[in-house]
């Protein structure tokens, strides 16, 4: 195949991704816990958005295809109470497909005012209730297992008595010991909890401690004949880098839903990037494009940052300003050629896995100390100059001088020199 004739970019990807692959990749279509507006803002470095910022953050998820978001935790005053309300209402008013969760304590003035919220709204909250459960926390705090197990029995009876699902978090679930496990989650199961989620609060966990807590967990709801009833979550947070790699294999390995926040926002490193989940499913073709509006995702990303003030890296996947941005000779000239076919999807794929065109953003080159003739006449003409030998050469020879990449004031300031 020449280089002038349109080319089928899926025939010039050998996929190593795909290789041995038997069965579909998921069990069920994937589900998502919004996590952005509750868990995100635990983070010590941002603001609490504005009410008007999370609504449109709650447009943003619901375009996305996002099941359901975490409203915050009303426990933890009147302004969180006002917020979880009149970001109810507005699910309500605008009809909203997302399903409304909080989060709460296993303690009574937690759970307290979202059923208070709930009945005033008219709208059934989905309450997730956590406890730590290991023993590292335990011995911190001085806590026993029966303690545990009460606090667990009375949150989650006080929850179903007023006819709201339970959710139930064991914290620091990767950590945690098997009887202790065993004994919260059967306790939770018995008083009405419809769904468990293993939470992996300190980073801790490798695929291979997934897969045995996820095993572990099976076996539990096997054993009490529950599997068809009791769902599971997986809850994941970032210290080891592995995030992102542990959701996917949650989905992957039977986990009902996920949890995840913009930009990947949260205590300490963060919790999962949900954007990049989001991105990840897409590339691998999971994501029914009638559920899921994707063409809002850099937007969503971008909110994220500037309502928490959370800068986005420049090298951050899709949403960072070199996501699609180059200045070395070499990956410039290939992407100049491939813009030449008139394949913009060409274009987009030579030097890059991600079509930056599906998500609004255009593949960028610039002008720097590492870059090659080409770049320069690119940058030229896209921005209005006639590329003649001379200018190209003043250009070039200023930029080997350099060491950065030249901005668009430092090119144009050469070229009027």
């Amino acid at each position: 195949m020449s280089a002038s004739e349109n080319a089928n970019v899926a025939e010039l990807v050998y996929d190593w991704n795909e290789k041995e692959r038997q069965g579909p990749l998921l069990r069920r279509a994937p589900r998502f816990v919004d996590e952005s507006i509750r868990d995100g803002l635990q983070s010590p470095s941002v603001k609490d958005p504005t009410i008007e910022e999370k609504m449109h953050l709650l447009r943003l998820m619901d375009r996305m295809g996002i099941q359901c978001v975490n409203l915050g935790l009303p426990g933890a005053g009147r302004r969180a109470q006002e917020d979880v309300e009149q970001l109810l209402r507005m699910i309500l008013d605008e009809k909203l497909r997302l399903v409304p969760n909080c989060a709460a304590r296993t303690v009574a003035s937690d759970i307290t005012p979202i059923i208070d919220i709930s009945q005033k709204v008219g709208v059934p909250i989905e309450i997730t209730t956590f406890i730590g459960s290991s023993p590292i926390r335990a011995y911190a705090e001085g806590w026993d297992v029966a303690r545990l197990q009460r606090h667990t029995r009375d949150a989650v009876e006080l929850i179903v008595k007023n006819d709201l699902p339970a959710s139930f978090v064991t914290e620091d679930t990767t950590r945690s010991h098997p009887r202790t496990l065993d004994t919260l989650f059967r306790t939770a199961i018995d008083h009405g909890a419809t769904r468990l989620v293993l939470c992996d609060t300190c980073g801790h966990a490798t695929p291979d401690g997934l897969r045995n807590l996820l095993n572990f967990t099976r076996g539990i709801l096997r054993g009490m004949d529950v599997e068809d009833r009791v769902e599971l979550d997986w809850h994941g947070h970032n210290d080891r880098g592995l995030a992102l790699t542990l959701s996917l294999h949650a989905l992957e390995w039977g986990f009902h839903r996920v949890h995840g926040c913009g930009l990947g926002i949260g205590e300490r490193v963060g919790n999962t990037s949900m954007d990049l989940l989001l991105l990840n499913l897409y590339l691998l073709g999971l994501l029914d494009p009638a559920q899921h509006d994707l063409s809002c995702l850099v937007e969503y990303v971008e909110s994220i940052s500037r309502y928490t003030g959370v800068p986005i890296h420049p090298s951050y996947p899709l949403s960072g300003r070199d996501a699609f941005r180059t200045a070395t000779g070499v990956h410039a000239a290939a992407i100049i050629k491939a813009q030449k076919t008139g394949d913009f999807d060409l274009a987009d794929k030579v030097y890059s896995a991600v079509p930056a065109r599906v998500f609004g953003r255009r593949q960028e080159i610039e002008i720097g100390h590492y870059s090659g003739r080409s770049n320069v006449i690119y940058w030229l003409r896209e921005h209005g100059y006639e590329a003649t030998d001379e200018l190209v050469d003043k250009v070039f020879g200023a930029a080997k001088t350099q060491d950065h990449t030249l901005s668009e004031g430092e090119v144009r300031a050469i070229i009027e020199s």
